[in-house]
């Protein structure tokens, strides 16, 4: 399908729903998770596209134009996820104008996609921030995925946005991924752990679909 180029976050296009992953660079974690989200998805749901999700990334200080880090592609590859054709973006105002979900590493990071205005406040969380609230909402609650994945993408933003105040990170630290710029393989694979396990839950509380054996 032809993304929609302008717009305002959530129900502003009813046939798709995008997904904005945010970190720095947009050369190690937003690749790593907009590639591991794109691959859960399609392990789901076939292509992605065909349910109208779209994903997508940037990064705050984003280096334009820019692979992403080598190390980045070789914790895709472990997962057997495609690292081909990414270019890194710096993050603009269109971005998160476009975005009905703004996942982002770390709580900086959420804290620069909100003030940047749109009503990004209720679409834009943390990685694992939205994990911890996605666990909490009962799946039977969201409407069933024959009814199309874009509206129960919809109710889910909505149901984690209700429960923010209410089911709060244990530590400070709990709802960060750390930078694994410069770093040796082993952290990235940590990481790209991390960012997998997070996303499982979302993917399949997004799809309907538990990831295959």
């Amino acid at each position: 399908m032809t993304a929609p180029e302008t717009g305002r976050g959530i129900a502003a296009y009813p046939d798709s729903f995008r997904i904005l992953h945010v970190s720095t660079g947009n050369v190690c974690r937003s690749p790593i998770t907009e590639r591991l989200t794109r691959h859960a998805l399609a392990d789901r749901l076939g292509d992605p596209l065909t349910g109208g999700l779209i994903v997508e990334s940037a990064g705050t200080w984003g280096h334009e134009g820019a692979p992403m880090e080598t190390n980045a592609e070789a914790v895709l590859a472990d997962f057997g996820a495609d690292a081909s054709g990414f270019r890194g973006r710096e993050l603009l105002d269109e971005h998160v104008i476009r975005a009905d979900l703004v996942l982002t590493a770390t709580r900086d990071h959420r804290a620069q996609v909100i003030s940047m205005g749109h009503s990004a406040g209720l679409r834009t969380f943390t990685l694992k921030e939205f994990t911890r609230l996605v666990r909490a909402i009962d799946p039977a609650t969201l409407p069933d995925v024959d009814g199309g994945v874009v509206a129960r993408a919809r109710a889910l933003v909505r149901a984690a946005a209700a429960l923010r105040g209410w089911l709060l990170a244990p530590t400070a630290e709990a709802d960060e991924v750390y930078d694994p710029y410069g770093a040796p393989l082993p952290f990235f694979r940590s990481v790209g752990d991390e960012i997998n396990e997070a996303l499982d839950p979302v993917v399949t509380a997004l799809t309907g679909v538990r990831a295959k054996a």
